[in-house]
């Protein structure tokens, strides 16, 4: 109705220029993101066996291990032990010991999309958005979705990412949802298994969350 209020050429000199426009628009966005620096001695092109590496990783999904957990937030720094972390393909049971806020001993149990927290006391919470009950049981802000993932040194399949490798052409850096999750140490925890990662840092803002893995062994 809007374009047949203008002659033919006017019509489609009108079509052309917005056409162009947002072409324009594209061009412009996609140079903005090809021109953001790199960090120092990092590269976006994978190695020769990440494809390989990135399979095996995935299919190591039954597993267990043990380590610490460290949150930073504004106005509070936390830790906790990770007496064991289990995952049998989705589904994870996380028991933790911490003396931040009287926890104790803490269970979190769950799947992607759904969670259940046992606290020491015996309350029992649970929701279909995890990190959010996570949040207001124990103020902490971790995403536990995506850190299944990154645990692993794998980014979240079901997210959009960036990853970046180090000279060596091991993995230094995954992005994503606004978190930059660093790996500073791999480790040959499992036999025939590629190197898992034995401290990462995740940082998103002024939030932090740091794992220490001391031991991992399959299921």
């Amino acid at each position: 109705m809007l374009l047949s209020a203008f002659p033919p050429g006017r019509t489609w000199h009108l079509l052309r220029c917005s056409l162009m426009f947002g072409l324009a628009m594209l061009v412009s966005a996609c140079a903005s993101i090809s021109q953001d620096p790199l960090p120092a001695g990092l590269t976006e092109q994978p190695p020769a066996d990440w494809a390989q590496r990135q399979n095996m990783l995935s299919n190591l999904d039954q597993w267990q291990l043990n380590g610490k957990l460290a949150v930073r937030q504004p106005g509070e720094n936390a830790s906790a032990v990770i007496n064991r972390w289990t995952q049998d393909r989705e589904q994870y049971d996380l028991h933790l010991s911490s003396s931040f806020l009287g926890m104790g001993r803490t269970e979190l149990s769950g799947s992607p999309g759904f969670i259940e927290i046992r606290m020491a006391n015996g309350d029992e919470y649970r929701s279909s958005d995890p990190e959010n009950l996570i949040s207001a049981a124990t103020g902490w802000q971790l995403p536990i979705d995506s850190l299944v993932w990154w645990v692993r040194g794998l980014p979240d399949p079901g997210r959009d990412y960036r990853l970046l490798f180090d000279e060596q052409g091991a993995l230094a850096e995954i992005r994503q949802q606004g978190w930059n999750i660093r790996y500073e140490r791999w480790q040959a925890f499992i036999a025939d298994t590629p190197a898992l990662p034995a401290r990462l840092t995740a940082r998103k803002g002024d939030r932090l969350v740091r794992l220490v893995i001391t031991n991992w062994q399959p299921l």
